[in-house]
């Protein structure tokens, strides 16, 4: 088993409680280890630390949890960081989200100008990270699932020499959104997902063991005029029929944007608005178990389920245990694994973990259909990160233009002024306007 000092960076986050209580869940396999919880509130770190206890005691599982609100403190000589944090919190993702909305630009958490925003604002907390990592923990490795993971881990290997992974079920979960459109057995669908991170399609995929889009396309043309409560799900099974490659669903945004700009426009409240009205009650939800003697977590007021980052934890296990187990991450493409990328583009893809590190698995390339759009978005992650990590405004203007999304460089300048302005108590001095 793994005898670990972990440090959590955004462990009074409201998917904290249930990140611990996916490491109780898989407790035997760090047990003796300790849990530094790093976070700039003290009372959710406190309550997500007695949850914690309680729930690993209940459990019969040997581990130590420590909070701390002091990064570099916290950071002193651990094996590895987990990195989950929103900078600015949900009030600065509506912004990301509300106010492209007015420029004809959709707004979204990782996509387009909202997810550079993000960028701009995690890359900041990762770069003082890494700098924290250099002076007390130089042998520590990150596992990140801060978003944008694709843009966090390309400034992080670009700029430093600190391991870093990130991770995503999207590969996981991007194929039975497209099988339940088309009601098919979800398990029956088999598609290699690859691509950067929240962008990626299929290079590979079977239905039963036979060649998947015939199938799908037979189902789309039964399908498509009929009505449906799952829209997203639909618009999936469209794209992967005319592209024949299973997409990420985020490609929506980029294939029926003006659909998707309508119905945002149209929209009461923006999804991080929605969140933050039920927010209060996740953290009425969680100082209930903390003071319960035997904590459970309740999904529906749960932020995320009670089980979170599970991919992540699957990663540490597997390297800090030597299992070899295969998951989808996010790495940089050495060796051109993935044809078509650079070999600094971190890109997803599959492979496996264990003690030496992160193995991934010969890929083929994406069809043509789908791989110039993937390569610029991959284009867009290397520019993002670079305004990111110590751009100026003019980088960070570049990198919006870039992006698919935008429309024109006159509305990304536009666009990039206000939305800095907006989110100045956030952003370094070097990327306001």
């Amino acid at each position: 088993m793994a005898r670990i000092k972990l440090a959590y960076l955004g462990g009074g986050s409201s998917r904290a409680p249930g990140t611990m209580a996916s490491f109780v869940h898989h407790g035997e396999e760090f047990n003796g280890s300790e849990f530094v919880l790093i976070d700039l509130d003290p009372e959710h770190l406190e309550i997500v630390k007695t949850i914690t206890e309680k729930m690993a005691a209940n459990a019969g599982i040997d581990i130590t949890v420590t909070t701390t609100t002091d990064q570099r403190d916290g950071l002193r000589d651990v094996d590895a960081v987990l990195s989950s944090f929103r900078p600015g919190g949900f009030a600065a993702r509506a912004i990301d989200e509300r106010l492209p909305l007015k420029y004809g630009v959709i707004g979204q958490e990782t996509q387009g100008p909202g997810g550079l925003m993000m960028a701009l604002r995690s890359v900041q907390v990762i770069k003082e990270l890494c700098e924290n990592l250099t002076r007390v923990a130089p042998k520590a490795r990150i596992f990140n699932y801060t978003n944008p993971v694709n843009i966090v881990s390309q400034a992080v290997a670009d700029n430093t020499g600190i391991p870093i992974a990130s991770f995503c079920e999207g590969p996981i979960v991007f194929p039975p959104v497209v099988a339940k459109a088309a009601g098919l057995d979800p398990d029956k669908l088999k598609a290699n997902m690859v691509g950067v991170n929240h962008n990626c399609w299929s290079n590979e995929a079977t239905y039963d063991g036979q060649d998947a889009f015939p199938i799908l396309r037979e189902r789309w043309e039964a399908l498509r005029d009929r009505p449906t409560d799952d829209v997203n799900g639909m618009r999936a099974l469209h794209l992967a029929v005319a592209m024949e490659s299973v997409p990420s669903d985020y490609y929506n945004y980029y294939y029926f944007k003006d659909e998707i700009l309508r119905e945002r426009q149209l929209a009461p409240m923006t999804r991080p608005e929605v969140i933050m009205s039920s927010l209060a009650d996740y953290w009425r939800h969680y100082r209930e178990q903390a003071d319960s003697a035997a904590p459970r977590l309740d999904p529906s007021r749960s932020r995320g389920g009670i089980h979170e980052l599970e991919l992540a934890i699957d990663a540490i296990s597997a390297f800090y245990n030597d299992t070899g187990a295969r998951m989808p991450f996010n790495i940089p493409n050495d060796g051109c694994v993935l044809p078509g990328f650079d070999e600094t583009t971190v890109v997803e893809l599959w492979g496996t973990v264990d003690a030496k590190g992160f193995h991934p698995e010969p890929q083929r390339p994406l069809p043509h259909s789908v791989l110039g759009i993937t390569q610029q978005l991959a284009e867009y992650q290397i520019l993002a990160a670079k305004a990111a990590w110590d751009g100026d405004v003019a980088d960070a203007v570049r990198a919006m233009a870039a992006n698919p999304l935008v429309p024109s460089l006159t509305v990304a300048e536009a666009l990039y002024a206000e939305l800095a302005a907006a989110q100045s108590d956030w952003l370094p001095e070097r990327l306001l306007p």
